[in-house]
This record gives C-alpha cells, sequence and structure tokens, in this order.
C-alpha cells in the first residue's frame, strides 16, 4: 500500500526547533524505554507504531519521548488526567522562545532569569518540562485540582533537572487565573495556557466521538473513549475556550506592569473576534496572533502586552541583558 505525501511530511510543518519534527524512531524509543516495547506493532504500512486510541500506549510513549528527548527519568500520571501529544506542546514553547526573541532583537532570552508562568500545569507538567529543558527557564505552574498539583509535584522532585526550576501552586479560588497565584512584586517575561476547548461536557462528548472514529474502524461496536484523558476542569468550562480567555485578558490587566508578553492558545478561529474585543476594552498596547501549523491543523495563539515601548526597552536592559 502506498502511503499518502500528507501522511510521510505531516510532521515537517512543526517549528523547526522541534525535536519531534521526524517520524517517531520506536526502536530507539524501546531502547531507552523498555515498557514502550509491548505497545508496538507493524501499522496499516507495514512500519512500527503503536494505537493512538490506547490511553496506556501513549502514556508509555510520552514517558520515553520524555527520557530520550529531555531527559526526564521519571514521569507518571494518576488515572484520568490528560495525557497530551508532545510535538504540539513542544510547538508553543518554541513559538513563545520566537515571541521572546522578537522583543529582543532577535536573540531568544535564555536560562534562569527568564520566568514562565503555565496556567493549568496539569499533572503531566509537560509545558514547564519542555521549556526549562530547552531554554533553562524557570517557570511557575498553577491549577485548580490538587492532584495534579501533587502528580507534577512528584515528578518535579523525581528529575534533579526539574528541581529547583519548577515551582507548581494550587489555585485555591477557582474564580481568578492569576490573582491568588501571582505574588506581590513577582514578574514574568511570559505568560502560556491551554485553556479549556469545550463549552460543557456534551459537546467534549460529540469531539470524543468524532476523533473516535478517526482512530478506529466506523463500524466498530468499541464504545468511544478520552485516549488522551482529561479532568473535567483540562477539558471544558462555561462558555468554552473564548469565555476563559476573555477572563484572562479582564484579569491579565491588573498585573500588566510585572509581565512582557501573557498568551494563550486558542483553538477555534471563531473565538477571536471576543478575544480581540476583550483586549480592545483592557487597553493591551501589544496584541499578536501566531499561527503554528502542524501538518493538516492550523492552531495559533494570541499574545498581548499592556507595556509601553519605555517599559519594554528597561525590561530587556534589566532583565535579558542584566
Amino acid at each position: 500500500m502506498t502511503k499518502p505525501d500528507a501522511l510521510r511530511t505531516a510532521k515537517s510543518e512543526l517549528h523547526p526547533r522541534n525535536r519531534h519534527r521526524e517520524r517517531y524512531d520506536f526502536a530507539a524509543l524501546a531502547a531507552s524505554s523498555p515498557e514502550l516495547l509491548p505497545f508496538i506493532k507493524p501499522n496499516r504500512f507495514g512500519d512500527a507504531s503503536i494505537d493512538f486510541g490506547d490511553a496506556e500506549a501513549l502514556k508509555a510513549l510520552n514517558r520515553a519521548l520524555l527520557k530520550q528527548f529531555y531527559g526526564v527519568a521519571f514521569w507518571d500520571l494518576p488515572p484520568g488526567f490528560l495525557c497530551p501529544p508532545i510535538p504540539g506542546r513542544a510547538d508553543y514553547v518554541h513559538y513563545l522562545a520566537d515571541l521572546l526573541a522578537g522583543s529582543n532583537g532577535g536573540d531568544i532570552p535564555r536560562g534562569r532569569s527568564v520566568r514562565a508562568l503555565d496556567i493549568g500545569i496539569g499533572a503531566n507538567c509537560i509545558y514547564p518540562i519542555i521549556g526549562t529543558r530547552e531554554y533553562g527557564w524557570r517557570f511557575v505552574g498553577s491549577d485548580i485540582n490538587p492532584v495534579a498539583i501533587g502528580a507534577a509535584q512528584t515528578i518535579i522532585a523525581a528529575n534533579p533537572c526539574l528541581s529547583g526550576n519548577i515551582d507548581a501552586r494550587l489555585q485555591k479560588q477557582q474564580a481568578h487565573i492569576f490573582e491568588g497565584i501571582w505574588k506581590a512584586r513577582e514578574q514574568f517575561d511570559i505568560t502560556l495556557c491551554n485553556p479549556p476547548f469545550h463549552a460543557s461536557k456534551e459537546a467534549m462528548t460529540a469531539e470524543s466521538n468524532r476523533k473516535w472514529k478517526g482512530l478506529k474502524n466506523r463500524d466498530a461496536a468499541e464504545a468511544p473513549t478520552l485516549n488522551f484523558g482529561g479532568q473535567a476542569n483540562e477539558l471544558w468550562c462555561d462558555g468554552g475556550e473564548e469565555a476563559f480567555v476573555c477572563r484572562m485578558v479582564r484579569e491579565s490587566a491588573a498585573f500588566g506592569d510585572h509581565c512582557y508578553w501573557f498568551t494563550s492558545l486558542v483553538a477555534k478561529q471563531a473565538s477571536l473576534d471576543g478575544i480581540y474585543r476583550e483586549l480592545k476594552k483592557a487597553r493591551a498596547v501589544q496584541v499578536r496572533t501566531i499561527k503554528m501549523a502542524q501538518g493538516q491543523k492550523i492552531s495559533r495563539f494570541v499574545a498581548w502586552s499592556f507595556l509601553t515601548p519605555e517599559q519594554r526597552e528597561a525590561w530587556r536592559q534589566s532583565r535579558w541583558h542584566g
């Protein structure tokens, strides 16, 4: 059977610095992480692969990728928590680095002086892991779920390369995003967020059904499941991503002098108009929308800043060139 070009080249659309642009080398991954081996089987083209509809296979793949490419020896998730695909997560981090570089004469600010805030670190801790290992940034990660925070803290403590570089904080005020997490006089160079995508559990279930049909035979009798897992707060909220990001924009204004760039992923093109209106109301000084092409999927994130040109220059000099 001939492989369609889309299957051969889809990953070439990832960011140029993304370590996962090539097809997975399952032999190398299994050599470093033997627990992946039982999940590796020939796909319909005869190539080594895994069943991407199998949650345990995805978890084993993530463990292998994190070990081989990022030096993370221990990584685990409590049952039912989001197990995200790592290549897409890495893309967001690399594009964030480009955003900072664009504000710094083309040079990516690196090292522990750069601080990032991950809204919704989850139990997986993926964004801070990649940002710390690729660019040496320090992270604060927040989450409203104490089990997720505990799991993230376990990952951090178990890996010397992460300890001291990532601080997982429980958000006890569920009505707030930044308040209750952002300490007095604390500064962040960038914030990031993968907001709850769906507006309801019903909408999430419908999307799960659609994805299942893409992974399995349409006539298969198996009940659809979320192969990537996820808790309610990771997957949906009232109003979906647009309402969440708009709330983030409103709250970010109070911290505008303490952050260079606020950002959030936005999955739906239709969400942008409402977010732009909210940014205008909040009087953001700079607003950018950065597209990320991942094969046939187009993703994006919105970035905004409240700093004046003078404040931006002072920030660069004191934090990135000090």
